[in-house]
């Protein structure tokens, strides 16, 4: 089995089931007593949420391509960032180290793929929505269409993430709001909602939907496990 390096932190509340996902998937796979071989570098968030907010992300690149040498020098064999946000900045953190890392955006789309959709709705942070750094893979190596609310939709979600679901908290009226803006991206034409940012599954559930959702985390984090496994 090979030894997972998880860059986390980002929030410590979607950090947690990175942790649960990738040892249920190795023991599912192998049995008995085990576990996965697992090394984890948590940030403080704090410090990474003023580089996103100030739009410093060469900043934040530089910070996370020090963890990620941690990692390696460590003894990962490849690397997980435990956030969909901060892969705007893998391609700083591929250039630090010679080990992998295993990006979030494609289990997602392979996912999306194998159920035979091609249209999505995606939530996450205004980062995640907005830029072109995770949507134009999912577009541009997959095939997919990607939708995402509009500007006072974004900020709405964005806020519930930040305010609420990083601190662990898990209110009914979000809920309904995050639900509301679904339902509209399904208006759209949306097939299917991604959950873009790691935090969302503690808010959102297949039961609260009538369309499927995609979670990031949990797909992510069974992907890592079965290629540390392969």
């Amino acid at each position: 089995m090979k030894t997972l390096g998880l860059i986390g932190g980002m929030s410590w509340e979607s950090t947690l089931p990175y942790y649960q996902h990738i040892n249920q998937t190795v023991k599912e796979s192998l049995g008995g007593l085990h576990s996965a071989k697992l090394i984890l570098y948590s940030v403080d968030f704090a410090e990474i949420a003023q580089l996103q907010a100030s739009g410093q992300w060469d900043a934040a690149g530089a910070l996370l391509a020090d963890v990620a040498r941690k990692l390696a020098h460590a003894g990962a064999d490849a690397l997980v960032i435990c956030t969909n946000t901060m892969h705007k900045v893998a391609p700083a953190i591929e250039a630090a180290v010679d080990i992998p890392l295993l990006h979030i955006a494609d289990p997602t789309a392979q996912a999306i793929q194998q159920a035979g959709l091609t249209t999505v709705g995606l939530l996450g942070t205004r980062f995640t929505m907005e830029q072109d750094f995770y949507r134009a893979r999912l577009e541009s190596h997959f095939g997919l269409t990607v939708l995402t609310p509009p500007p006072e939709a974004r900020n709405e979600v964005h806020r519930i993430i930040f305010e609420e679901l990083c601190l662990g908290q898990v209110q009914a009226g979000s809920q309904h709001t995050l639900q509301r803006i679904a339902a509209q991206l399904q208006t759209q034409g949306a097939q299917a909602i991604i959950l873009g940012c790691t935090e969302l599954a503690m808010s959102l559930q297949p039961q609260h939907l009538s369309l499927p959702l995609f979670d990031t985390t949990a797909l992510h984090a069974r992907s890592a496990a079965l290629w540390a496994l392969s």
